[in-house]
């Protein structure tokens, strides 16, 4: 473990989950004197959830935080142990890769990659208090042990611990995951600061005994041979580990409906809201009442590990209901749980009180990154990271912030979601969210960020110059196309299936196997994506008409109730923002953009 003899520090992160890695290795690559407070060093990378990271949306994610530089697909890569490319049957913009991690190893490699990092010191402590001055910027911290550490900016990526509350059936315990401490001064001094939060819910499902599964009576899902994974370079893949499908059934539902009022969800113990999209089984079952059955993802927890993760079926069940609903499973009946499911009820800050920057409005050099702004994931903890941790850098360096469009990046559409609308269920990323998601497909995600990553200090030299070279080659190779054939010819050449022989034969390039999708998606897409580019550019002029702070919406003429409603709690500052709230009809984008004017 790094340790520097000094109290002051240009980056302090608090937490070690998925959102503080990122934020700290971001920070300390670009050159701060970073400092990492966590409490226990030895649970830094823990995934206590699904061992597996990507899929659609999330995928994307994890190749964008790829193209900047960062640390999570690095692990991904020397962790997994199958990988799968979903949606292959749609087009190239909804394709998602997935992989299955050996939770234990990318764990260890985190540890690892951090501790030998330069400029980086990790520390064993909780914080409890965030200090500020007179003008309310941040000046340090003050740690449980009674440290002061002083840095200008601190980012808390605290996860599920602030007054973390764990549930199993009608029983409760402080805590931030099982069997490890809650942390409640941080969120009175939160409070104190002038934040408002507010409290989530998310859960896990019970870990399965290897040995005590049946996996011949369960659908083996296939594994894909990838010529690339999330990294720039070429990665064969290696598949160890098969995954399996079951599925619940009428008795299991049954079982979960004869004890729903125990689970904590239904009992009155639990006012977090969950994620809508990860619900718990009980659920899925008091929600979908007409559904006999729901699928089961049968994970392994590692090349080692003897524990299973039953992906599905997550529940704040008594151990006993879950033992004998579990065991109603087709290929679970002699299964032994070896660690029961459980809800975590957890404090976050409303993550509209946030700059795009992910730094506080009200409190000056003060970052939040991961599930404490609301969202659910590993991928979308980890992109906060990133973006928290390198604008943390900027600021203390007093360089212009690090800003990503929606027309740029889904994590650009992620946080602008996160702090424009704020949250009041768990976010989660789905390539829906993108309104311009043909321009943000996972195989041109070097060339939309990398020169950024670069730009940031987080892109070495010698993966920048083959970046480049390979841009090289697909520019070209696009020169000689629009020479030789008008846009409907391409199309009916190369546009409908991806002919990589055909490909090569025209452009006479040396092509990579993502170069050659890039095209092929371009090609294919190219009346698509000439849209999108105008309507980025309409939303960048709608960008400048700022709405006026005296406007009042409501009572507006011509604008339905519900409408000045939304408008007022957003207050939106320009016409573009105005445009993103769900609802918004072009005649009241119209009436707003008169008024705008005429003011």
């Amino acid at each position: 473990m790094n340790q520097k003899i000094t109290d002051h520090f240009d980056v302090i992160i608090v937490g070690g989950g998925h959102a503080g890695i990122e934020a700290a290795y971001a920070a300390a690559k670009a050159g701060s004197n970073t400092l990492l407070i966590t409490l226990n060093a030895q649970k830094i990378g823990l995934m206590p959830c699904n061992p597996a990271l990507g899929g659609v949306g999330k995928g994307h994610i994890v190749h964008e935080i790829s193209a900047l530089g960062g640390l999570m697909p690095q692990l991904a890569t020397q962790s997994y142990i199958q990988a799968r490319m979903l949606n292959t049957k749609k087009g190239a913009a909804v394709q998602g890769l997935r992989l299955q991690i050996d939770k234990h190893a990318y764990q260890r490699l985190a540890q690892e990659k951090l501790t030998k990092l330069k400029n980086l010191t990790i520390i064993q402590d909780s914080v409890i208090q965030i200090h500020t001055d007179s003008n309310n910027c941040v000046t340090g911290v003050r740690t449980k042990s009674e440290k002061k550490f002083y840095s200008v900016t601190v980012v808390i990526t605290s996860g599920t611990f602030l007054n973390g509350m764990l549930h199993i059936g009608t029983k409760n315990w402080p805590g931030g995951r099982t069997e490890e401490n809650a942390v409640t001064e941080l969120s009175k001094n939160l409070r104190t600061l002038g934040l408002k939060l507010g409290r989530l819910k998310t859960g896990t499902p019970p870990r399965l005994q290897k040995s005590s599964v049946n996996f011949d009576v369960m659908e083996k899902q296939e594994a894909a041979n990838l010529n690339y994974l999330f990294e720039f370079y070429p990665h064969k893949t290696n598949n160890t580990h098969a995954c399996y499908i079951t599925r619940t059934n009428e008795r299991t539902h049954e079982i979960i409906k004869k004890n729903i009022h125990l689970s904590a969800m239904y009992s009155g113990n639990i006012s977090g809201v969950g994620p809508r999209y990860c619900p718990s089984i009980e659920d899925k079952i008091a929600r979908f009442e007409h559904r006999n059955s729901h699928q089961i993802f049968v994970e392994p927890e590692g090349v080692n590990s003897e524990e299973l993760y039953p992906n599905g079926i997550s529940t704040s069940l008594p151990y006993e209901v879950q033992k004998q609903y579990v065991q109603s499973i087709k290929g679970f009946e002699n299964a032994v749980i070896t660690k029961p499911g459980y809800a975590v009820e957890y404090d976050f800050v409303f993550p509209d009180q946030l700059h795009e920057t992910l730094e506080s409005k009200s409190v000056g050099g003060l970052f939040f990154a991961g599930q404490i702004n609301g969202t659910t994931g590993y991928e979308e903890a980890a992109a906060q990271g990133l973006i928290a941790g390198i604008n943390a850098h900027l600021k203390q360096t007093k360089k212009a912030p690090f800003i990503l469009e929606r027309g740029q990046s889904y994590i650009g559409v992620m946080i602008n979601d996160l702090v424009l609308f704020g949250v009041d269920e768990p976010y989660r990323m789905f390539t829906s969210r993108a309104e311009h998601r043909l321009l943000l497909r996972q195989d041109n995600a070097f060339l939309r960020l990398t020169k950024k990553g670069y730009n940031l200090g987080l892109v070495d030299e010698q993966l920048y110059q083959d970046f480049l070279q390979e841009k090289k080659s697909i520019d070209t190779a696009f020169e000689i196309l629009n020479q030789k054939y008008s846009q409907t010819e391409l199309v009916r050449l190369f546009g409908q299936t991806q002919n990589k022989k055909l490909l090569l034969e025209h452009v006479t390039e040396k092509l990579s196997d993502r170069a050659i999708q890039t095209i092929h998606a371009q090609i294919r897409y190219a009346p698509y994506i000439e849209r999108a580019y105008k309507e980025i550019e309409k939303m960048k002029r709608l960008q400048e008409l700022i709405i006026p702070a005296t406007l009042n919406f409501k009572n507006l003429p011509g604008l339905s109730i519900e409408l000045q409603e939304k408008l007022t709690k957003h207050k939106p500052k320009n016409i573009a923002q105005a445009s993103l709230i769900p609802g918004m009809t072009p005649a009241a984008i119209s009436l707003l953009i008169f008024k705008t004017k005429s003011k």
